[in-house]
């Protein structure tokens, strides 16, 4: 056997399995707001800056905007978001919170707190977590800029 064909060698098995543990973790306080993490990050964009294009919502999340595109429709049936077409240019869809969309952020607003006190209970110093968010940062630009060059 190759060492490096061993899974526990692998960054890739870790990085990926943080990725779907931590989503699980935040399942129970998505479910009461009917939404999922993917829904989550949108609103997450459009909280920060509301009125975006799709293609800029599609970028900030490293995401197609053909991922992107299906997520934004159920999140329209639902309620929470529209999407118009643009002034500038027709073929341009600008996405847009209702209230139902606006109303949701203050009933997620102790989500990031909660997850950080449920770490707390099972990861001796989160503060180190925290602190590796701009090495992740790095590593995602890096991944980005190979896969976009692909």
């Amino acid at each position: 056997m190759y060492e490096q064909l061993k899974l526990d060698n692998q960054l890739c098995f870790r990085l990926y399995t943080a990725a779907r543990l931590t989503m699980q973790a935040y399942f129970p306080y998505f479910e009461p707001l009917g939404i999922t993490y993917p829904q989550y990050l949108v609103m997450l964009v459009l909280w920060e800056q509301d009125h975006q294009p799709v293609n800029d919502i599609a970028r900030r999340l490293h995401l197609e905007t053909n991922t992107v595109t299906p997520l934004l429709q159920r999140m329209e049936k639902q309620g929470l978001l529209t999407r118009t077409r643009g002034k500038e240019d027709t073929r341009q869809r600008i996405v847009s919170l209702t209230e139902q969309g606006k109303a949701l952020e203050e009933q997620a607003k102790n989500i990031p707190d909660c997850l950080v006190a449920q770490l707390a209970d099972k990861v001796p110093d989160v503060q180190a977590l925290i602190a590796m968010i701009p090495e992740l940062d790095t590593l995602i630009d890096g991944l980005s800029a190979k896969v976009n060059k692909e």
